[in-house]
């Protein structure tokens, strides 16, 4: 199984607690500032469309995933093709929901979000090659953005 070249001395709990906080407090702040309100509730919506109450958890266990991906990624260097990638998708995964649900925009946001699930596979492809372990903490990830680009489309489409 392929490894990391990665640096120990950078994978630390004070790294851990650093990636942990930047990637869930991002998240929690995020979603608590472009909350889904009158606007969404009111879409026309897929019949596949997931209960609101099933959001948060699965958006928790993978930021935590996410968090782990992102101290991998440092440890293997500041300036590595994975680290620019990892930036990469937390800035569209968090650039989503402001565009979604503030600026009320299912056709932006669907070029967002399939920016991040390009983004994703590039990660999951260089992980997969240097770190299996972070290659296989992204696939519930890739799986969920997949899902959601598939629920975006259906909602621009359901609400011309």
């Amino acid at each position: 199984m392929p490894t990391a070249k990665l640096d120990p001395a950078r994978i630390t709990w004070p790294a851990r607690a650093v990636f942990l906080a930047l990637v869930i407090g991002g998240g929690l702040t995020i979603g608590a500032v472009t909350a889904p309100g009158d606007w969404y509730a009111a879409l026309n919506k897929p019949w596949f469309n997931p209960p609101g109450w099933l959001f948060a958890p699965v958006w928790t266990v993978l930021y935590v995933l996410i968090a782990m991906m992102g101290w991998r990624a440092y440890a293997a260097g500041l300036s590595s093709r994975r680290m620019r990638l990892w930036w990469g998708q937390l800035a569209l995964n968090f650039f989503w929901s402001p565009v979604f649900f503030s600026l009320q925009r299912p056709d932006l946001a669907l070029l967002v979000i399939l920016g991040l699930l390009v983004t994703l596979v590039m990660l999951l492809r260089t992980c997969w090659s240097q770190d299996r372990p972070s290659a296989l903490a992204l696939l519930p990830y890739l799986a969920w953005v997949s899902f959601a680009s598939l629920l975006n489309l259906s909602i621009f489409i359901l609400n011309p």
